[in-house]
């Protein structure tokens, strides 16, 4: 426990005595950066937070979307990358409880999870390999035990995560608006907490994550039971219906600290909290471990001393411990108590709004010295290099992450995990698709565009579903903010991110920052996450297998930008070159045209075109349609053959036509000015790509599909 000098400062100022010890660990806690957000709060103000769908109350630990007909969908993502760092299976499970916890918050019922994961390599690194296993392990249990669907995310192995491991899980949550809690509280209003008992696990755990991981702190990881968690669910939802619920917090990073400053501090009243009625898991606990436990399971609800004896008779029913732990003031003051001991007297909004840190930034020096292109040409064939990139950890199958999570439990599921989104049934005859992308190449080479290119992927991809983007998350994910070319990676993201969502006009309505990503080895490269939910009025756009002359149509230009894609990295191994930039204006237009083509029911497919290029594009809907395809890359551009199938332009969509459609889809993407061209037809039993009349590469798609589909598999089964 210790004060940076500015904090050290702010306390002399505005506190006139010497702390106790409770209020020191309080502050702590509260101030730690990820609890405080010191570093990046004063930054995250210039995303664009309201619009049209967005519903804004005080305290939702979530965002809250109207979707109409009476309906809401709450979204919200977390992170527990250093619990998982060192003990993956704890460590990610409880990720998962505390996300939806987050949602439960807002009065709504959990109905998905997805999930963002970051490891070394695989292939060489048997320590990534068991964090890898071990996450989603951890991931698939928690949500299978609850009864909720883990429906999709994304995988990622690079080197800069070495003996780290970077888990985010999203969760998105659905009810009806009148059932929304809308946060307030009185005068005289009881402070109950409810769930899990208070033990050792997790003390200290918003401080462990705020550092570099340098050992292995087992007891800042809290200990998953997401059986009590699904008891949780239950007794707070009815209790909800039965209107018991004035407020509700989940206890996450920083405990009851962080909880009870919080809550106070945005409802505007005092709490007056006693550490003897809090119920624990071991009677020896200090007063200060029992503030700033972070056990898991564990709710903060006010409620009226009228709908006390309800909300106690809920949770018996469901067997959850339920302690009334203190009452709501009019002073504005939190206030610890050990009995009749005051522990700690604070000002709710001193100890909630910690002073924040102007961080010095400058370019980074490695920028300027990036080399453009590899010096060493490549000697094998087109069609060997395809079949590397096909078993490659990045693009292969991750069919062996998913079909270990129920993702069809709740029946809502209608698109599953494996394509480019996935997407939910609602109640309100529409549908919601969901994704969540990253591209830590991308960004090491340019943060900037880097970040647009996750968010404009995560667009894309629910595009190809016939949804349209009315909201997202994001989690910006840095090394150490102290170092200001660390801290300009992380300004030019949330500058690029900021730019985009108001051009498009795609309100942020959560997120998180993790500073302090590093180990001894190093800071991991910079790596925002964007979640994009997109809505759907009527049916969704079902991906089908692609049937023999049908035409593929490319929307969307390619252009000479092999900068941190796979085939530069993981066939040539070098780390250069000109990394993608998001065309806002054509990424636009792009995105409007193909969602035309999809409601007037013109195209069979749509899929994304993005990791791996164009050729892994077209692979992968051979493979998923077990048809060959006869692509012609001189109709793609008029670039290298290399650069044609490889590069990783954003703003390109593929799409699948029957010959009768043609017409009338090239007439709506000339008058929308789109960039496009007819590329190839569906048939026979290979993938084939020509320059003009020659074959450059030639692979058979039962050869591919095996490739793509046990690679992952078997490089697990080697640890």
């Amino acid at each position: 426990m210790s004060f940076q000098e500015h904090e050290k400062i702010h306390i002399k100022q505005n506190v006139k005595r010497d702390l106790t010890k409770t209020e020191l660990q309080v502050l702590a806690a509260e101030w730690s950066e990820h609890c405080s957000y010191k570093s990046s709060k004063r930054h995250l103000r210039m995303l664009p937070t309201t619009g049209s769908n967005v519903i804004v109350e005080k305290g939702y630990d979530s965002g809250v979307l109207d979707v109409g007909g009476g309906y809401v969908v709450t979204v919200h993502i977390e992170s527990h990358n250093h619990p998982s760092a060192v003990e993956p299976f704890g460590g990610a499970a409880t990720g998962v409880g505390g996300v939806i916890r987050d949602i439960l918050s807002a009065g709504t019922r959990p109905i998905a999870l997805f999930d963002g994961l970051r490891f070394g390599d695989i292939e060489n690194d048997l320590q990534a390999r068991w964090l890898f296993k071990n996450a989603v392990a951890g991931i698939a249990d928690y949500g299978n035990c609850l009864g909720i669907p883990t429906i999709g995310g994304e995988v990622e192995f690079d080197t800069c995560y070495k003996n780290y491991a970077l888990v985010d899980v999203a969760s998105v949550g659905f009810g009806k608006k009148s059932k929304l809690i809308k946060n307030h509280a009185n005068v005289g209003d009881f402070v109950l907490l409810i769930g899990g008992s208070t033990g050792r696990d997790g003390v200290g755990g918003s401080q462990f994550a705020s550092d570099a991981l340098e050992g292995e702190d087992r007891s800042a990881v809290q200990i998953p039971d997401p059986f009590i968690e699904k008891l949780i669910i239950e007794a707070i939802l009815e209790a909800r219906d039965e209107k018991c619920i004035n407020a509700m917090k989940d206890l996450g990073g920083g405990g009851l600290s962080c909880a009870i400053s919080e809550t106070a501090e945005s409802l505007g009243v005092g709490i007056e909290l006693d550490v003897q009625k809090v119920h624990l898991r071991e009677a020896d606990l200090s007063p200060d471990e029992i503030m700033v436990s972070e056990s898991q399971e564990r709710m903060l609800i006010i409620t009226s001393p009228k709908k006390l004896p309800k909300i106690k008779q809920i949770c018996k029913k469901f067997r959850i411990q339920c302690s009334m732990i203190g009452i709501v003031k009019k002073d504005k003051i939190m206030h610890v108590k050990n009995g009749k001991k005051t522990l700690m007297h604070l000002p709710a909004d001193f100890v909630a709004r910690g002073p924040l840190v102007n961080r010095p930034k400058s370019k980074p020096v490695y920028l300027s010295k990036i080399p453009l292109s590899p010096k060493k040409k490549i000697k094998e064939s087109f069609t060997d290099i395809l079949l590397r990139l096909l078993s490659s950890p990045n693009i292969s199958s991750k069919h062996w992450v998913f079909r270990q999570y129920d993702h069809e439990v709740g029946i809502r599921t209608v698109v599953k995990p494996g394509f480019d989104s996935s997407v939910l049934r609602l109640d309100n005859g529409k549908s919601l698709s969901v994704k969540i992308d990253g591209n830590p190449k991308h960004c090491y080479l340019n943060p900037r565009q880097g970040a647009i290119g996750c968010f404009e992927e995560a667009c894309r991809n629910v595009v190809c579903t016939g949804a349209k983007p009315i909201g997202m998350v994001d989690h910006l994910q840095f090394g150490n903010p102290e170092d200001p070319e660390i801290f300009w990676t992380f300004m030019e993201s949330i500058e690029g991110i900021t730019d985009y969502a108001k051009s498009m006009n795609i309100p942020c309505v959560g997120g998180k920052v993790s500073f302090y990503n590093e180990t001894n080895a190093g800071p991991i490269k910079p790596t925002p996450l964007i979640g994009v939910l997109g809505l759907i009025d009527k049916s969704p756009l079902q991906p089908t297998p692609s049937t023999k002359n049908n035409v593929v149509l490319l929307v969307g230009e390619t252009k000479d930008e092999l900068g941190g894609s796979e085939y530069y990295e993981y066939i040539h191994n070098f780390i250069g070159g000109t990394a993608p930039q998001v065309d806002i204006t054509a990424s636009k237009r792009n995105m409007k045209s193909v969602l035309s083509l999809i409601s007037k029911n013109l195209v069979r497919n749509v899929h994304d075109c993005s990791k791996g290029g164009l050729s892994i594009a077209i692979s992968e809907m051979c493979i998923s349609g077990k048809i060959g395809c006869d692509v012609n890359l001189e109709n793609v551009s008029i670039l290298s053959s290399e650069i044609s199938m490889f590069s990783e332009s954003h703003s390109r969509y593929i799409v699948e036509i029957e010959e009768k459609n043609l017409n009338s889809v090239k007439k709506i993407l000339s008058k929308s000015k789109c960039v496009f061209a007819q590329i190839g037809i569906f048939s026979g039993d290979h993938i084939i790509f020509k320059s003009g009349s020659e074959s450059i590469l030639k692979l058979r798609v039962d050869k591919a599909e095996n490739f793509y589909l046990n690679s992952l598999e078997k490089i697990i089964q080697n640890g």
